[in-house]
């Protein structure tokens, strides 16, 4: 291979190495593009998005009985007044860690939110996980922080074409180390310190991020369905975690309390 060719090559690896987040992060930005200023917490704008929709009866976890409404065919209907309620409640506590100019850490690892979680979060330039959870992201944060750090000085380094010293058999190596490093820790690598708060878009699937918050003291904000125990987050919100519509409204509180 020519030096011309190689040095084309070496770029195009840089490009995708500094320009690429994850998968997930091919967004429609939906967050960044739309204006949040009129909207309010209705109940009609969350049973238009189905917010109101739980689980089947069988899967109900007797702790959320609290904030059902009815059964309807077989289905667990959410007291959408209920919701109404605790999303104010959260939201009050945003407010004051936005006061602060704190920061949320936003975990969403259910499939068909993460690209939600991903628009959400830039749009309110907060960090996110949308991947599998690290252990020890709280817990051992200073050995986590330095793998960020080095990730985020490795693509600079990369892009100002510092690695041109190395052959191309590490030069390749090197992007193949920093694109796994990015797709998995890509979402926080520019986070510094500890978030003021963490916000589960499902309780259920996001229960290991909830346990190690809860070993740093770290609150949590989250999505409770039907099938979940409110009592495992500081701030629940009971509402639909798996319909994209209902999710979207949620975060679209919290965006506009952020921006």
């Amino acid at each position: 291979m020519s030096k011309v060719a190689e040095k084309k090559v070496s770029k195009e690896a840089v490009s995708k190495v500094v320009e690429k987040k994850s998968v997930v992060k091919k967004v429609d930005n939906y967050f960044s593009q739309n204006d949040f200023s009129k909207l309010e917490i209705s109940l009609e704008e969350m049973f238009k998005a189905g917010v109101h929709f739980g689980h089947q009866k069988s899967r109900r976890n007797p702790k959320m009985d609290e904030y059902i409404f009815a059964v309807k065919k077989g289905i667990n209907i959410i007291n959408l007044e209920k919701t109404q309620e605790k999303v104010v409640e959260a939201l009050d506590f945003i407010k004051k860690i936005k006061k602060d100019g704190k920061q949320i850490l936003f975990v969403g690892t259910k499939p068909q939110l993460k690209e939600l979680v991903v628009s959400v979060s830039e749009a309110c330039a907060m960090p996110f996980v949308v991947e599998r959870w690290l252990g020890g992201t709280f817990t051992n944060f200073k050995n986590i922080r330095s793998r960020t750090k080095y990730l985020t000085d490795s693509q600079t380094k990369m892009e100002k074409g510092e690695f041109q010293k190395y052959t191309k058999f590490e030069r390749m190596k090197k992007v193949e180390e920093l694109e796994k490093m990015e797709q998995r820790m890509g979402g926080i690598k520019h986070m510094t310190e500890l978030p003021a708060a963490i916000f589960v878009s499902s309780i259920k699937e996001d229960r290991i991020a909830i346990n190690e918050a809860q070993k740093v003291g770290i609150p949590v904000i989250g999505i409770a369905d039907t099938n979940t125990d409110p009592y495992l987050v500081d701030y629940p919100i009971p509402a639909n975690d798996d319909a994209i519509s209902s999710v979207r409204l949620i975060f679209s509180y919290i965006c506009k309390t952020l921006k």
